[in-house]
């Protein structure tokens, strides 16, 4: 039961990315900043934590070895997955793009036959998991709910914004991050990971923030620390306390298919994060509806992956 405590606290500060970016435009901030600041001052963490733990001559090896590749995919990982979240959240609340995010479970999907490669076919490529896909789209028309609001009629330009950059973002991150695993071969832990794609991802938060400059201003001072408390809670704590969690979990199918369901608990405490700190109102109608299926679709994914698991023992690590 102890990690699947912990796959819950690390739901919670997940959450907190989507209450504080919706707290920052709320109080004036710019999305610009959002999102730049997030990993300009996550940078020097990672570096300290992956200079302790002496792995950083391998890392910088890395980096050389394919320079052009990491900054093409690390690039799609993190800055066109989360400019675009820290764009959506100037636009709709916290639930809303949190609801919204789901879709990157559709996408994982779908990116199978780009990524991955089977032996099993004529022509290599991997098919796409269809038990998987119709769970996926079962979500996806949750979400599609999830939009439509009681308070307002929904029209084309609010599904664009609400919807559009979050599926961006939801197909980038998995892409971005795929790719780079395979780059990296096991080569490298998780935070030698996540610090060389921070860093390749340096030239875009750049411009952004050269961007940022020329049309907003400097950020005020209360940006900066929201902004450092997004890059405590979700790019440190949050990311710590989630692979712990799976690493525990990894060779038992049952706790780990557990552990990934909780992640579901991102809606539920932006949610309630967002009416405790923002006066937010609580969903309802088919709102409410729709981030129901969203968690039923969720969990119907971890028990499938159990299920795949169970009858092949070979993939449980």
């Amino acid at each position: 039961m102890q990690v699947i405590f912990i796959g819950i606290l690390a739901s919670l500060f997940f959450a907190s990315t989507f209450v504080l970016n919706r707290a920052m435009e709320l109080a004036g901030g710019s999305w610009i900043w959002s999102a730049s600041l997030r990993y300009l001052l996550t940078l020097p963490f990672l570096l300290l934590i992956v200079a302790m733990r002496k792995n950083m001559g391998l890392l910088i090896h890395e980096l050389r070895s394919n320079l052009s590749e990491w900054l093409i995919w690390s690039t799609i990982g993190f800055g066109f997955f989360y400019a675009p979240i820290c764009f959506a959240a100037a636009y709709g609340p916290a639930w809303l793009v949190a609801g919204s995010w789901q879709i990157t479970i559709v996408a994982g999907s779908l990116l199978v036959p780009l990524i991955y490669r089977s032996s099993e076919t004529t022509n290599g490529v991997q098919k796409i998991p269809l038990r998987e896909l119709f769970i996926s789209m079962f979500i996806l028309f949750g979400v599609l709910l999830i939009q439509v609001r009681d308070d307002s009629n929904l029209v084309i330009n609010d599904l664009i914004i609400g919807i559009l950059p979050v599926t961006i973002a939801a197909f980038a991150y998995p892409l971005g991050n795929r790719k780079m695993m395979e780059i990296c071969d096991g080569r490298l832990d998780v935070y030698q990971r996540v610090l060389g794609m921070t860093i390749a991802s340096l030239p875009f938060w750049l411009i952004l923030s050269a961007y940022g400059l020329t049309t907003v201003g400097l950020p005020k001072l209360d940006q900066v620390l929201s902004s450092f408390t997004v890059a405590i809670f979700s790019g440190i704590i949050a990311t710590v306390l989630f692979f712990y969690a799976t690493d525990k979990a990894q060779n038992n199918p049952q706790t780990l298919a557990m552990v990934e369901a909780t992640q579901a608990g991102e809606i539920i405490f932006t949610i309630i994060g967002e009416m405790i700190f923002l006066a937010g109102i609580a969903p309802a109608g088919w709102s409410l509806v729709g981030i129901m299926i969203v968690f039923i679709g969720m969990i119907a994914h971890s028990f499938n992956f159990k299920r795949s698991n169970l009858t092949c023992p070979e993939n449980s690590g």
